[in-house]
């Protein structure tokens, strides 16, 4: 465990003495925290996401205020209407000339445990009415008011308030899941762009590590060569060696820009930008517990819950599916007194009560079969929706269970890239000494030079490869087994304002 330790914090620091080398300039150093934070500011993903958690927040705002007492007042301040009438029975014209002004006010009180309405309802008028019937002109004037309390009450079928609300609240909790679950698709993304650049960046280092060695040789064969020791077909090749080394360091740092620009354009970053990936890949040993693991998925992934709102939305369908052609009433409900007289402040001086009721149904008597086809027809949505929400439990199952295979084999890889790095440095330099002693050619050294180089960049890319499994399966089982605690999604970003 050990040596695996001293072997990353050596690749570390190959990174970190290879950046004190290059050109300075005003660099933004990269962590995969901050990365992950600009990413979450610019993503147009996120954006949309929080642009669409707005929309259904505000939604089921307006719903709930809805629900509240409505206040109204209707106005009508001038109403004028002369006519020419004829009466048959007395087969006469007559002229009618009727002015009026009028206003209403009444709170609304919906009741959202019934689907029922309370309203109280204030009717205050003034009209002036004249006609010449039969030649006799008559004028009334009076001040009239209607106050009366109603409820009006749906029979029979079920409560559409509660059904438009409990879906309005599914919309805005699926639109916070989808929010976490870009987030968390984030992290992941952002994660592989990460260290993707920090291999480049370590092939660049290793690439420059290659070059020192292969520029020692070739100084070596060099002296060897002018002093008469080795042909010059050595020396030929030790130049051809060196030139491909420089080469190498050139790909590679054509590559690493490449790679970086694709990330600040992932991230959202200017591109002219300077930017160094400052990354830890020291690999803990984490013990995993495939069945805890297995637990913590089916109990917390919000896919789930995701399934369960579409069977939830289903069923609502069906519901309404159902109501149609319905047989139902409607049950109306008013009392209260009217007034009338000339002076305002008499006229409730002889009220007369005005209660009403009044009870209506809805029989529907044949429908050639619409609705229980209907009805069939969204109970197979209903079982389809249900069906979805078994498979994503087990699908779940069976991507946590890969991802555990995985990281049981990335550490076996690691170990073994952990041992070829080692062999092959003690190979490089059994061979350097062979040849500065003259046993070994130069296009044998290079041979082993590249094997060397190509076993750090595979044991780099091990412990990278298991740095992202152990991300997996973090986002597979929201639990955070290198740090032994669970993730709670409201928590994990910026928490969206409750409505």
């Amino acid at each position: 465990m050990k040596k695996r330790n001293s072997f990353s914090r050596m690749i570390h620091w190959m990174l970190l003495s290879g950046l004190c080398v290059a050109p300075a300039a005003a660099q933004t150093a990269l962590t995969l925290d901050k990365a992950i934070s600009i990413a979450g500011q610019n993503s147009p993903d996120i954006r949309r996401s929080l642009l669409n958690l707005t929309r259904y927040r505000e939604s089921l705002n307006a719903r709930r205020a809805s629900l509240k007492s409505r206040f109204s007042l209707d106005v009508q301040p001038v109403s004028f209407n002369q006519t020419r009438v004829f009466d048959k029975p007395f087969n006469k014209w007559f002229t009618s000339r009727y002015f009026s002004s009028s206003g209403t006010f009444r709170i609304d009180q919906p009741l959202k445990w019934t689907d029922g309405t309370v309203s109280l309802v204030n009717d205050f008028g003034w009209q002036n009415s004249r006609s010449d019937f039969t030649g006799t002109e008559t004028e009334t004037k009076s001040f009239t008011n209607r106050l009366y309390l109603s409820y009006r009450q749906p029979l029979f079928t079920y409560n559409r308030t509660k059904l438009d609300l409990r879906e309005l609240e599914l919309s805005y909790e699926n639109a916070n899941i989808q929010y976490v679950l870009q987030m968390l698709n984030l992290e992941k993304n952002v994660t592989r762009f990460f260290y993707n650049v920090y291999l480049y960046q370590m092939s660049l280092d290793i690439a420059r590590a290659e070059l020192a060695n292969t520029q020692k040789s070739y100084e070596i064969i060099r002296r060897k060569v002018e002093a008469g020791l080795s042909a010059k077909e050595e020396l030929y090749q030790a130049e051809l060696n060196l030139a491909t080394a420089r080469s190498t360091v050139e790909n590679r740092r054509v590559d690493l820009e490449n790679a970086k620009d694709e990330f600040k354009r992932f991230l959202g970053m200017d591109l002219n930008d300077s930017i160094v990936i400052l990354a830890d890949i020291s690999v803990p040993r984490v013990k995993v517990d495939l069945e805890q693991a297995v637990q913590y998925g089916l109990s917390s992934r919000m896919e789930l819950r995701q399934r369960e709102i579409d069977v939830e939305n289903s069923q609502f369908d069906l519901i309404r599916t159902k109501a149609m052609n319905e047989f139902r009433g409607d049950l109306n409900l008013a009392v209260g007194i009217m007034g009338d007289h000339e002076n305002f402040s008499q006229v409730y001086s002889n009220p007369t009560q005005n209660p009403s009721v009044a009870l209506s149904f809805q029989i529907p008597i044949f429908d050639w079969g619409e609705k229980k086809a209907r009805i069939k027809a969204q109970e197979a949505v209903v079982e389809t929706q249900q069906l979805n929400l078994e498979e994503e439990k087990k699908q779940i199952v069976i991507d946590i269970r890969k991802v555990y295979r995985n990281l049981q084999n990335q550490l076996n890889q690691i170990a073994i890239a952990e041992q070829n790095v080692r062999n092959a440095e003690l190979t490089y330099q059994i061979n350097l000494e062979r040849y500065r002693n003259g046993d070994l050619t130069s296009m044998d050294l290079n041979l082993y030079q590249n094997q060397l180089s190509q076993k750090k960049i595979a044991y780099a890319q091990a412990l990278v490869n298991y740095k992202l499994e152990l991300l997996n399966l973090k986002i597979q089982t929201l639990y955070d087994f290198e740090h032994g605690q669970p993730l709670v999604p409201e928590k994990l970003f910026h928490n969206p304002q409750q409505p």
